[in-house]
């Protein structure tokens, strides 16, 4: 593999990096979290970013962060299968797809994200908890993981088979 800088990945995919931006603030909305400031795209590191209030209850915690793996996710596979309905070699054909593979490759949340739901969890095991909070260690660890093999494209590869589903729904 080679090494591309983030900030390139980035403009390339913008639509995806717009999407999960867009994700976060709907969840936000969803679970009554105040936003004060939206960034959907931007060059430079982060990308894009929601600045929320700080969420009250561990259900808006896990939505808002969690978010973009849902949507972009869904998203991808959703686009996917329209392009596949639209005029193969066509123009849209290659836009549609093109996003598809943007979102997915977006979809998972940072560390930063996966971190606020695994703290969460850490304080709230502390005074009994759930079984769910027990979750969150595992999800973290997948999203860790998952972060850290961007190095050999995991998110693309992942895009890509978000995006074979899609157009294999047919």
């Amino acid at each position: 593999m080679f090494f591309i800088p983030g900030w390139l990945i980035s403009v390339l995919t913008f639509p995806g990096v717009m999407i999960h931006e867009w994700a976060h603030k709907k969840y936000c909305d969803w679970t009554g979290v105040a936003v004060h400031q939206v960034v959907y795209f931007r060059i430079g590191n982060p990308a894009g970013y929601v600045v929320h209030e700080k969420p009250n209850k561990y259900n808006q915690i896990f939505w808002i962060s969690t978010g973009p793996l849902i949507i972009n996710s869904l998203l991808a596979i959703v686009i996917s299968y329209f392009a596949t309905q639209t005029q193969p070699e066509s123009f849209l054909y290659y836009i549609l797809f093109w996003i598809a593979i943007s979102s997915g490759m977006h979809a998972f949340p940072s560390d930063h994200d996966a971190e606020h739901i695994f703290n969460e969890s850490k304080a709230l095991l502390k005074n009994g908890g759930s079984i769910l909070h027990y979750l969150a260690y595992p999800f973290y660890a997948l999203i860790w993981i998952a972060n850290k093999l961007r190095f050999i494209w995991f998110d693309l590869w992942y895009a890509i088979a978000l995006v074979s589903f899609g157009g294999l729904a047919i």
